[in-house]
């Protein structure tokens, strides 16, 4: 039998229990994973020590699934433009580490009481005192429902329903196996899980400029032998990037993908690599060292530049210097590129 106190879930509750008061925080535009997650932890702070406590994240929900979700399923989610934490009240980051700028406390004005992740650490670390990183796990919502399940506390329907889907969004596209604690997981919340519910938001309605960004990033995606490069110049959300990413990377041309667009003033990047291609996390570094912050795991990351405050904040220049680093990165040749879909070929079509 596990003894208390060597349990991830009792070294975390010992910390906070220091706390008045708890803010559990996600990344920016959270998605499932961060959403659920955050949820999770929400549920054991306020269940097993009844502490006030708030799950918080900042910038908004674009991708039609996650407004779905949060819709249907009604986590206990704000959405702020900033926030100060305060001595009494114990910072805790869910599915983002305090090493990046992504989240309210990316300021470096204060620092979490613990962190829960499952991205990969590309940066040197920041001192926290409890820190639960498992790159192998397909999620972060996965860390988060074990400490439910340590603490054998049942979750809500509601909440069943967003960690499952947060796993199985979070799996998708990824080479990795499911580890022995995500099958774990998965198996535990079966009985508790809104199957209708799921179904909606994997089906959740799309609004029409989906489709007009859609046709535009489809449009402007360039192959350099099995290297694909997608820039838009604007969009309505960051989302758009990793779906374009998550699309093209099916292609069975490409092997490796970085996708971009200026979001907000600053320019929001998705990578994806096939079998074959590379370590996504090592290519987008390469590509965005110097210039901004990096994260996610061997065949999905991401990035992104924040720009100095004048306009305009995000300049082409800054997007030419990126898509050469990338091309570099992928040993590609950047004088052989051509269209995924020509002009001719659209027009022909309309």
């Amino acid at each position: 039998m596990t003894r208390r106190r060597n349990r991830r879930s009792d070294r975390l509750l010992a910390v906070l229990e220091e706390y008045t008061r708890v803010a559990v925080i996600t990344h920016d535009t959270p998605d499932p994973d961060a959403i659920a997650a955050g949820w999770a932890i929400h549920t054991l702070v306020r269940q097993r020590l009844n502490r006030p406590a708030r799950l918080i994240g900042g910038g908004a929900i674009m991708r039609a699934e996650n407004a779905h979700l949060v819709r249907i399923l009604q986590p206990p989610l704000e959405l702020v433009n900033d926030f100060a934490p305060g001595a009494d009240c114990a910072p805790v980051l869910v599915d983002c580490s305090p090493e990046g700028a992504n989240h309210l406390l990316g300021d470096g004005q204060a620092r979490p009481v613990a962190v829960i992740d499952h991205h990969k650490a590309v940066q040197a670390r920041i001192r926290v005192r409890h820190r639960d990183i498992r790159p192998r796990a397909a999620a972060a919502a996965t860390i988060a429902a074990s400490y439910l399940r340590e603490q054998d506390l049942t979750p809500s329907p509601e909440l069943a329903t967003a960690l499952i889907y947060a796993v199985r969004t979070e799996a998708h596209g990824r080479r990795e196996r499911f580890t022995r604690s995500d099958r774990g997981v998965l198996t535990w919340l079966g009985p508790w899980v809104d199957h209708q519910r799921l179904t909606e938001i994997e089906d959740a309605p799309l609004s029409r400029p989906y489709y007009e960004e859609l046709m535009l990033a489809l449009g402007t995606t360039f192959l350099y032998d099995d290297v694909a490069v997608c820039f838009l110049p604007l969009a309505a959300g960051g989302e758009i990037v990793g779906e374009v990413a998550d699309l093209l990377i099916r292609c069975t041309e490409i092997r490796r993908v970085l996708c971009g667009a200026v979001v907000g003033g600053a320019l929001i990047l998705s990578a994806r690599t096939a079998r074959g291609g590379g370590d996504a996390v090592r290519l987008v570094g390469a590509t965005l060292k110097g210039l901004g912050h990096w994260g996610g795991h061997h065949s999905r990351a991401g990035g992104r530049i924040v720009g100095d405050g004048q306009e305009p904040r995000i300049t082409q220049q800054t997007v030419e210097t990126v898509k050469t680093r990338w091309l570099e990165a992928c040993h590609a040749n950047a004088q052989r590129g051509v269209r995924l879909v020509t002009r001719k070929e659209i027009a022909e079509i309309l």
